[in-house]
C-alpha cells in the first residue's frame, strides 16, 4: 500500500502543474468568435502545463499586422502574436510555430468562415531610403576621411588596406544605411573618430592612435547621400553577414 501511495505521489509531482498563474491571451473579435482558440489552447496547456486563456486583455495578444511574429492567415489578413520577454509566453510562440502549433491551427474546422492557415508568404515591402545631403560634398569628405582605409571608387582604386571593404561592397550589403549612420560605434572607428555633439571627447589619457577623424553631422549626412547613389559590387551569392 505505501509503495502504490508513493508511486501516485511521484506521478502527480512528475505531472504538469495547473496551479500556476494562468496568462490571458487577448485576440480580435472574429477570432475570439470563430473558436480557434478553444481548439488550440487547451491543446497547448495539456501538452506543456502551461494554462493560457482567451481573454479581453491579458499578457500576451493576437493582432491584425506587426509588431509581433505572424503566427496564422485568415481571408488575407495575417495575425500576429505579441509577448513579453517570459518564458512561458515564448513558450507558447515558439509552439504556436512549430510543425505541432501549425497542424493544431490547421486542423480546426470553424462553423462559419473561411479555415485559418498557417503556411503563408510575407511579402517584404523594401522602403526607399530618402536622404538629405550633399552628394558631391559626400563625395569629397569620403576621399578625405575615409579614402585611407576603404576604396571609394576609381579616384582611390589602387589605395586603401585589403582588409577593409570597399565602398561598392558595403554599398551591397542589406543594412549598408545602417552601417553608415552609425559607422562611429562600428570598430575600429570609436578610437579615432569624432563627430561633433554625438560622440565624446576622447580620454586624453587614451587618445586617438592615428590622426583623428573629425565631421559634422552635416557632413556625416552628405556622405550617406554621397553612398547612396554609389553603385552596389556584384558579388554573386548573397552575402553571409556576421
Amino acid at each position: 500500500m505505501r509503495c502504490v501511495l508513493l508511486c501516485l505521489s511521484l506521478t502527480l509531482y512528475a505531472s504538469p502543474s495547473w496551479s500556476q498563474e494562468e496568462l490571458g491571451l487577448a485576440a480580435p473579435d472574429e477570432v475570439q468568435q470563430s473558436g480557434l482558440l478553444k481548439h488550440i489552447l487547451p491543446r497547448f496547456s495539456l501538452k506543456t502545463g502551461i494554462r493560457v486563456v482567451a481573454a479581453e486583455t491579458g499578457e500576451m495578444e493576437l493582432a491584425v499586422g506587426p509588431p509581433g511574429d505572424p503566427v496564422f492567415e485568415r481571408d488575407a489578413i495575417i495575425y500576429h502574436l505579441r509577448i513579453e520577454d517570459d518564458a512561458r509566453q515564448l513558450r507558447f510562440r515558439d509552439w504556436l510555430l512549430s510543425d505541432i502549433g501549425k497542424r493544431t491551427v490547421e486542423s480546426f474546422a470553424p462553423a462559419d468562415g473561411g479555415a485559418f492557415s498557417a503556411s503563408f508568404e510575407i511579402t517584404a515591402i523594401e522602403e526607399e531610403i530618402e536622404i538629405d545631403g550633399d552628394a558631391a560634398l559626400g563625395e569629397e569628405l569620403s576621399l578625405t576621411h575615409c579614402g585611407r582605409c576603404h576604396v571609394i571608387g576609381p579616384q582611390n582604386r589602387m589605395n586603401g588596406l585589403g582588409s577593409t571593404p570597399s565602398f561598392a561592397v558595403l554599398r551591397a550589403m542589406p543594412d549598408w544605411s545602417e552601417r553608415f549612420e552609425a559607422f562611429y560605434v562600428l570598430n575600429p572607428h570609436p578610437a579615432f573618430t569624432q563627430i561633433e555633439g554625438i560622440t565624446p571627447p576622447f580620454d586624453p589619457q587614451r587618445p586617438s592612435p592615428i590622426f583623428p577623424l573629425a565631421i559634422t553631422q552635416e557632413e556625416l549626412e552628405a556622405i550617406l547621400a554621397f553612398v547612396a547613389v554609389v553603385s552596389a559590387a556584384d558579388l554573386g551569392a548573397p552575402l553571409q553577414l556576421q
